[in-house]
């Protein structure tokens, strides 16, 4: 045997163990670099489990109030859009808070790029000025996803600077622990509010994808606070049929109307309906009320202390 024959045959298993890193990693690296997304939308986005990237559009330029509170971008008005790749490009889901008179260029410039409607609809009762909330769906090159929603936004009074980088949230005038320790799931206080988000039990698909809790699926709660141990809670339970009823039944019998029953996905499995709700009273007396909603569904949550 030549010396060259000698050394390939030592070298070569280490050639090929080399080149099939660098493969997986070539393979690998578009299922986390959203930069092309991140310069198409004009900010950074959150990295969420699954494989999700979230960005957020608050409603800062909105003055919206309900029933004498006027509401934090955090507790209703938060435009966003979250990504997941997929085998054959990129999922995008997310929700639009739009005015009335900018639902129409909204929807034509979205549809023109390919961008689907799954729900247009309200989310809240006796807001001023109306609120209108446009659910989108689109499925393929996710730079170009992203391109025609930057654009569709721009049309939009939404701010579009890329936000500064987010301070530390600072304490808020409402006991978080007791809250979380009541609905059996740990929060985060955003923008002035604290905001919960609950996982269904079951897996959510559409299309054979699984879709993230990230990506709109989990039930939302959302608390304002208002003064005195109150707040304003909105949000929405995420819901299959059989849920529904018993939810509106513990909700109601505990004070907190229910805004609107709607969906938000067309082809999604299981079926599922989006219950929107609003109160502001005593923060406990809430998280009791919402808890006992809670417990009428499949999720994902602390035993009841």
């Amino acid at each position: 045997m030549s010396s060259h024959r000698f050394v390939y045959l030592l070298f070569a298993p280490a050639v090929l163990t080399v080149t099939r890193v660098a493969v997986a990693q070539t393979a690998a690296s578009p299922a986390t670099d959203w930069t092309a997304v991140e310069q198409a939308l004009g900010r950074k986005g959150a990295s969420n489990p699954g494989d999700v990237i979230k960005f957020s559009f608050p409603r800062g330029d909105m003055a919206v109030r309900v029933a004498g509170v006027q509401l934090r971008p955090a507790l209703a008005l938060g435009s966003w859009v979250a990504f997941k790749h997929v085998s054959d490009g990129a999922i995008a889901m997310g929700d639009l808070v739009l005015a009335e008179d900018e639902v129409a260029p909204v929807m034509k410039t979205l549809q023109s790029g390919g961008v689907e409607q799954t729900a247009l609809h309200n989310h809240l009762l006796t807001e001023s000025p109306r609120v209108m909330y446009m659910h989108i769906s689109a499925h393929g090159n996710a730079e170009k996803i992203a391109t025609t929603i930057h654009d569709a936004l721009a049309l939009t009074r939404t701010p579009m600077n890329a936000p500064s980088p987010a301070a530390p949230s600072p304490a808020i005038d409402l006991d978080t622990a007791m809250i979380a320790k009541v609905l059996g799931v740990a929060g985060k206080v955003n923008g002035g509010v604290y905001q919960e988000a609950v996982p269904r039990t079951d897996r959510v698909m559409e299309h054979g994808i699984e879709i993230p809790p990230s990506m709109g699926v989990a039930t939302a709660i959302n608390f304002q606070p208002t003064g005195g141990g109150k707040a304003a809670i909105t949000g929405d339970f995420v819901m299959t049929a059989e849920e529904v009823n018993p939810v509106i039944r513990a909700l109601t019998s505990n004070g907190i109307a229910v805004g609107a029953l709607h969906s938000h996905m067309l082809e999604e499995t299981p079926r599922l309906f989006f219950m929107h709700f609003w109160a502001n009273d005593d923060a406990r007396a809430l998280a009791a009320g919402l808890r006992a909603a809670l417990d009428q569904m499949k999720v994902k949550k602390a035993s009841q202390p």
